[in-house]
């Protein structure tokens, strides 16, 4: 009888703690609406696209994850360039996290199953040949290089450093600060029509609506002079180009006080054979400060980038 007693005591204690963690429910803004604003972050060492050697493994055990945690430490470390190199930041200028995401999935992108971006041969071609020719024209260099913007969803992809995001609300729009470019991203809830269609932007016309819980925003009317990632963290996808077709649907939920699940489906036909999926945890960071990336005012990477180049056909 005791026995049986300990057993239905430890199931009643174990369905209160999920219904209590089902339960949870966010705090509201004085207009009613989920309040999502803070400071967040999304620093990471969770690769973009799942390695082969993990082809088939969509989770990370605890000890695999702890593994790879400590690999990634023994390879950030300061070495001399290679001769002929000038050399790159030291580890003190980088900030790209030192865990794997909580939910130890093998990679960022989610959806297809098999965790890699779904991209038509033709788009790998134009990367290939945008990449191979910076220093011919800065019409080939990343839109982030340029400092005009890093995209969306682009933005919102973690990279090497200032992977933080500043969320304020109001009665009708959120605004998402991005630290890198420091580019702040307006977003209007009132039920707007997206802009016709022959206005187009680099990030594209967004709008966004609340399901329950969820903030919800849909991004059209690209102009396709874009980049759907801009930084080297994203491996393979860093350079494959958007057209006018693109369609990004993202989704914040605020799962619990410290954390948002964020969601983005990426359509674009003239792109991939299928859209996809990114999922990334946002992490609340009161202590964070987000400081001006001024990222024009002494940018020297484009003029020397385009000098290097004619010095080279020179020769």
């Amino acid at each position: 009888m005791m026995i049986r007693s300990i057993l239905v005591l430890t199931v009643s204690i174990s369905a209160v703690s999920a219904q209590a963690k089902k339960a949870w429910t966010p705090p509201h803004t004085i207009d009613g609406q989920p309040d999502l604003q803070g400071v967040w972050t999304n620093a990471t060492i969770t690769p973009f696209e799942r390695p082969a050697q993990l082809a088939g493994k969509a989770y990370l055990t605890e000890q695999e994850a702890a593994e790879l945690e400590k690999q990634s430490a023994k390879s950030k470390v300061d070495r001399p360039p290679a001769a002929g190199d000038v050399g790159n930041y030291n580890q003190v200028w980088f900030d790209a996290g030192t865990k794997v995401v909580g939910t130890r999935q093998t990679s960022l992108v989610m959806e297809p199953a098999n965790g890699l971006v779904p991209v038509k041969p033709a788009a790998e071609a134009k990367r290939d040949y945008d990449l191979a020719h910076i220093s011919d024209s800065y019409e080939h260099m990343s839109i982030w290089d340029r400092c005009i913007t890093r995209g969306v969803p682009g933005r919102m992809f973690p990279a090497g450093y200032n992977n933080a995001y500043q969320i304020v609300q109001s009665a009708g729009n959120i605004v998402i600060m991005s630290e890198m470019i420091h580019d702040a991203r307006v977003i209007p809830l009132d039920g707007r029509a997206h802009a016709p269609k022959e206005v187009r932007a680099w990030d594209g016309d967004s709008r966004g609506h609340w399901e329950g819980n969820t903030l919800v925003v849909d991004t059209t009317n690209y102009n396709g002079k874009g980049w759907i990632a801009t930084s080297a963290a994203t491996g393979r996808i860093k350079g494959i180009p958007q057209s006018e077709a693109l369609h990004v649907v993202e989704r914040f939920t605020r799962i619990s006080e410290g954390t948002i699940q964020y969601e983005v489906t990426i359509d674009d036909p003239n792109v991939y054979t299928q859209p996809w999926k990114v999922v990334i945890p946002l992490t609340r960071d009161p202590e964070y400060v987000l400081y001006e990336y001024a990222c024009q005012e002494g940018n020297q990477a484009v003029e020397n980038i385009l000098r290097g180049g004619r010095a080279k056909d020179a020769k």
